[in-house]
C-alpha cells in the first residue's frame, strides 16, 4: 500500500485526540501525516479562567507543537489554510501552497467573533484565548469594585433535523468565571463592594442540562449573590454599560463575555458547509458527501454544547473509523453527546455530567475538593503529556467513581 497523506487541521484537543489514537494503532504503518495550525501552539482552553482568575502562567497552558510533532514523525506546517478542494483532494495554504490529500481531519474549532458585537473589543474581556485571558488579568489587578456583568452573545445555526442546538455555545466557561471571580472577590474584601449579574440568551441559564443540575446548582448561586436574567441578546458593550436587543441594559463597570462563534473562513470559502459554515457529518464524523473528510470538535453541527469533552469524544470516534477502514479491525463505538465541566470556584469546584439535553438519564452534580483535584490533575496531565488524554484506565475509573456517586444520589 502507498503511503496514505493524511492532514489534519487543527492543533487543539480534537486535532491532538485524532493523531494519538492513530499513532498508537501498530497495525498501520505507511501514513504520512502533516498538522497544520496558524498557532505555533496547543492551547489548553479549560485552564484559561485561572490565568485570568488567579494569575496561572499563560505559558503553562501552552503546548509547542513543532517539536512535539517532530518526535513523532508528523509534519507541522504552521500556517494558515485558506481553502479545500474536496474533489481534487487538496488544501490550498495563504500563500498559495498546494498540499494532497487522501484523508482529511478538520479540527480548527470555532471562531470567536468579537467584531460581531459593537464595543466588544474596546470594552470587554473575555477567556476565550491567551490574549483574552491575560488582558482580563491585568484589569482585576487594578479592579477595586463596582458592577460586574457576565453572559454570552447569542450564537445562530444551521437548521437541522434530529440535530440539538443552544442559544450560548456554552455556557460552562461562564460558570467557573463568575464562581472563581466571586472567591477572587471574598478573597481581596471586594465581595461586598460588586455586584456580579450573569445574563444568558437561553430561556434557563445553563440550558444545556437539566432540573436535577439546576436542582443542584440554586442553592449555590444564592449564596454567592449572583443575579441571573436570561432570554438577554446582546447588542452592544458601552464603556459602562451592557445593551440588549429588546431594549434593556445592565450598569457595568466590568463586562466579561463570551462572543459570538462563527465558523473558519476556510469551510465558508471551501462550501464544505451548511449556511452557518458548520460541517454536518455522520455519526462516525464523515462528512456527508465526502467520505474522506472528517470533521471533529467545535466545527462539527453535532458538537452541542461545544465542549473539549465532546470534542475529544468525537476524535476518538473519527480515529476509529479512520482505523477500521484501512484494517478492517476494531469498533467504531457509537456517538453519545453528554455535557461534561468541571468549574473552579477556588478552593473547591463544581463537576456537572448531563446527558439530559439528548434524551439520557445522567444529570448529577458532584461539588468538593475531589473535583477540584480532578480539574487539576487533568490540566496537569494534558500539559506535562503535551497533549496526551488521562490514560483509559483512568478515564474508566472515574466513569465508575461517578456511577457510583449516581446510584447514591
Amino acid at each position: 500500500m502507498n503511503n496514505q497523506k493524511i492532514i489534519i487541521i487543527g492543533g487543539g484537543f480534537a486535532g491532538l485526540a485524532f493523531l494519538y489514537k492513530v499513532g498508537n494503532e501498530k497495525s498501520i504503518k505507511n501514513l504520512d501525516i502533516t498538522l497544520i495550525d496558524q498557532r505555533d501552539t496547543s492551547l489548553e482552553k479549560p485552564s484559561l479562567p485561572e490565568v485570568a482568575l488567579i494569575g496561572k502562567d499563560v505559558e503553562k497552558v501552552k503546548i509547542k507543537l513543532k517539536p512535539l510533532l517532530e518526535r513523532k514523525g508528523v509534519r507541522f506546517i504552521n500556517s494558515r489554510v485558506d481553502l479545500i478542494d474536496p474533489d481534487k483532494q487538496i488544501v490550498i495554504l495563504n500563500d498559495n501552497t498546494q498540499l494532497p490529500y487522501d484523508y482529511l481531519i478538520i479540527a480548527t474549532g470555532a471562531v470567536k467573533d468579537y467584531e460581531a458585537t459593537p464595543g466588544f473589543k474596546e470594552y470587554a474581556y473575555s477567556v476565550c484565548d491567551d490574549e483574552q485571558a491575560l488582558k482580563l488579568h491585568k484589569r482585576l489587578l487594578v479592579f477595586n469594585g463596582g458592577n460586574i456583568v457576565i453572559g454570552s452573545a447569542k450564537t445562530n445555526w444551521g437548521t437541522h433535523q434530529n440535530v440539538e442546538t443552544l442559544a450560548a455555545p456554552c455556557e460552562g466557561p461562564i460558570g467557573e468565571v463568575m464562581f472563581m471571580l466571586d472567591y477572587n472577590l471574598r478573597q481581596r474584601n471586594l465581595r461586598d463592594k460588586s455586584t456580579i449579574t450573569v445574563f444568558s440568551p437561553g430561556k434557563i441559564f445553563f440550558e444545556d442540562v437539566g432540573p436535577q443540575v439546576h436542582n443542584d446548582m440554586a442553592p449555590l448561586l444564592k449564596e454567592c449573590d449572583f443575579k441571573i436574567v436570561t432570554r438577554k441578546i446582546l447588542k452592544s458593550i458601552e464603556k459602562d454599560r451592557v445593551v440588549f436587543e429588546d431594549g434593556s441594559s445592565l450598569p457595568s463597570d466590568l463586562t466579561i463575555a463570551i462572543p459570538k462563534y462563527t465558523s473558519s473562513p476556510m469551510i465558508k470559502n471551501s462550501n464544505l458547509g451548511d449556511e452557518m459554515g458548520f460541517i454536518l457529518t455522520d455519526d462516525q464524523m464523515k462528512h456527508t458527501k465526502y467520505q474522506n473528510i472528517f470533521a471533529v470538535g467545535d466545527n462539527n453541527v453535532k458538537a452541542m454544547p461545544k465542549l473539549g469533552h465532546i470534542a475529544i469524544m468525537q476524535a476518538q470516534i473519527a480515529a476509529s473509523a479512520f482505523i477500521k477502514e484501512l484494517t478492517g479491525k476494531g469498533e467504531v463505538p457509537k456517538f453519545k453527546p453528554e455535557g461534561f465541566c468541571i468549574m473552579n470556584q477556588g478552593e473547591k469546584a463544581i463537576l456537572i455530567l448531563s446527558n439530559y439535553l439528548f434524551g439520557g438519564n445522567i444529570d448529577l452534580t458532584f461539588k468538593g475538593s475531589i473535583a477540584h483535584m480532578m480539574k487539576w490533575s487533568f490540566d496537569e496531565y494534558y500539559y506535562f503529556t503535551k497533549g496526551h488524554m488521562p490514560p483509559e484506565m483512568m478515564q474508566q475509573g472515574l466513569e465508575v467513581f461517578l456511577k457510583d456517586f449516581i446510584n447514591k444520589s
